[in-house]
């Protein structure tokens, strides 16, 4: 005979409370779901890129791989130094992804890598000029931070990614990259 299992009763009853919780939450966004995001600017960044460039005074090479995901909402960069850990693994790693906010008109990005967490630091806003997204994201008590500016050549098919820190509203070079196509 089957003993009744309190602990697990409770795990699966958590579990199940977890998946109505986000089902609910999909019919929500399902109602709510903007428009399919077409942008001609990120439409460009799609493919494969070699990045090149100094990040924090050191010269670097990464690889990189633009393709819009979950029903075009978002471009997906991943993002891969050439440069190794003694156990293989890259030393810097991202998955970064590039939407819009139709409602506020203008872009969002959330930038995760190997440093790990998320947080206020993670997300940043930007509004389009011209061939320019200048992404602004914030530490975590809402002060400006940390500035990414992806910034398109028409002529040369090319990106230049120029980042920096802020610090009492100075802006202080952290990267100069540029990303040719592969």
């Amino acid at each position: 005979m089957k003993i009744f299992n309190v602990k697990r009763a409770a795990a699966l009853a958590t579990q199940v409370g977890v998946l109505l919780a986000i089902l609910l939450m999909m019919c929500g966004l399902a109602v709510g779901q903007q428009p399919t995001f077409h942008d001609p600017l990120l439409d460009r960044f799609e493919g494969s890129w070699l990045l090149q460039g100094t990040i924090a005074g050191r010269e670097t090479k990464h690889d990189v791989v633009a393709e819009w995901v979950l029903n075009h909402q978002y471009l997906q960069i991943h993002e891969v130094s050439h440069e190794k850990k003694v156990s293989g693994e890259p030393v810097y790693e991202a998955m970064v992804f590039v939407g819009w906010d139709e409602a506020n008109s203008r872009y969002v990005c959330a930038w995760l890598d190997v440093y790990g967490g998320i947080s206020q630091s993670s997300l940043g806003q930007a509004p389009r000029s011209g061939d320019e997204i200048r992404f602004l994201f914030n530490d975590n008590d809402g002060k400006p931070d940390f500035h990414t500016t992806f910034v398109y050549d028409r002529k040369a098919d090319t990106w230049a990614w120029r980042m920096d820190n802020e610090d009492k509203g100075q802006l202080k070079p952290y990267a100069r990259v540029q990303l040719t196509r592969k």
